[in-house]
C-alpha cells in the first residue's frame, strides 16, 4: 500500500535524522509521479503527501488539473529538464521549479513571472557528478550562475538541487551530496544580504539513494519508485 510505503519513509528518515542530530520536520518528501497514475497520487496526498514532483510540463497540466478538481491541495515541483519553449507554461503551472540550470532559461521564467506579477521560487541545478548526460551547472560556474540570476526582481532562489552519481558505490554519492552541502553553505554565506536569495532548501536524492542525501543536509528528497513500485523515477 501506498499509505505504509509512505510511512516507512518517513520513519527512515525520522531514524536518520536522530542519528545526525536533524529534525525530520525539515525535510520535504517530493514525491515523483512520473510513472503512476491519478489514482495513486490522489493516494499518495491522502495519506499525507504535500509536495508533488513532475518531469515534463505536459504531463503536468494533465494530472494537476485532474488532482485539483477532486479538491486536493499540494504544492506543485518542476524537477525535470526544462526547455525555453515550455517556460511559460511551467510559470503558470508550478510553485517551484527546481531545475534551472542556465542564464537563459532564468532570464525565461523572470520575463514571464513578471507579465503575471508572480515571484517564481527556483532552485539552481547543479551537475554535481560531472556526468555528461545530465542537465546542470559545474560546480565550480555554479556561484557566477547564482550572481547573474540574482538581478532578476521575478525570481527567488530558494536553494540548489542536484542528482547523485549513477552509481552503485555508496561513498561516491555520500562524497556528491557532501560537496553539494558545502556549496550551499557557501552561496547561502554570499547571498545573505540578498533578498531573493534564500537558501532555505536543498534538494538531493531520490529512492535508490535518499537516506544518503538526508545524512548530508537535503531538506527535499524526490521520492518516485519507493512510495510507487515502479522500477524508475
Amino acid at each position: 500500500m501506498i499509505f505504509q510505503r509512505i510511512v516507512e519513509i518517513r520513519k527512515n528518515i525520522q531514524e536518520i535524522c536522530v542519528r545526525t542530530r536533524r529534525d525530520a520536520q525539515d525535510i520535504k518528501i517530493i514525491a515523483v509521479t512520473k510513472y503512476t497514475d491519478i489514482r495513486s497520487a490522489r493516494e499518495a496526498i491522502e495519506a499525507g503527501i504535500e509536495d508533488i514532483g513532475e518531469n515534463r510540463v505536459q504531463d503536468a497540466a494533465e494530472k494537476f488539473q485532474a488532482l485539483q478538481s477532486q479538491g486536493l491541495s499540494f504544492r506543485r515541483h518542476m524537477i525535470g529538464h526544462l526547455q525555453t519553449n515550455k517556460v511559460k507554461q511551467a510559470v503558470e503551472l508550478f510553485d517551484m521549479i527546481q531545475s534551472v540550470d542556465s542564464l537563459k532559461v532564468a532570464r525565461e521564467i523572470d520575463k514571464h513571472a513578471a507579465k503575471l506579477k508572480k515571484i517564481m521560487d527556483v532552485l539552481v541545478q547543479v551537475n554535481s557528478s560531472a556526468e555528461e548526460q545530465k542537465s546542470g551547472v559545474s560546480p565550480e560556474d555554479a556561484l557566477r550562475l547564482l550572481n547573474d540570476i540574482s538581478v532578476f526582481e521575478h525570481i527567488r532562489v530558494r536553494g540548489l538541487m542536484t542528482i547523485g552519481p549513477l552509481t552503485e558505490d555508496r561513498a561516491q554519492i555520500g562524497k556528491c551530496f557532501q560537496k553539494m552541502n558545502g556549496l550551499f553553505k557557501e552561496a547561502k554565506e554570499c547571498f545573505k544580504e540578498h533578498p531573493r536569495m534564500c537558501f532555505d532548501e536543498l534538494s538531493m536524492g531520490m529512492t535508490q539513494d535518499y537516506d544518503l542525501a538526508v545524512e548530508h543536509g537535503a531538506t527535499m528528497v524526490r521520492i518516485g519508485s519507493a512510495i510507487f513500485q515502479r522500477s524508475k523515477e
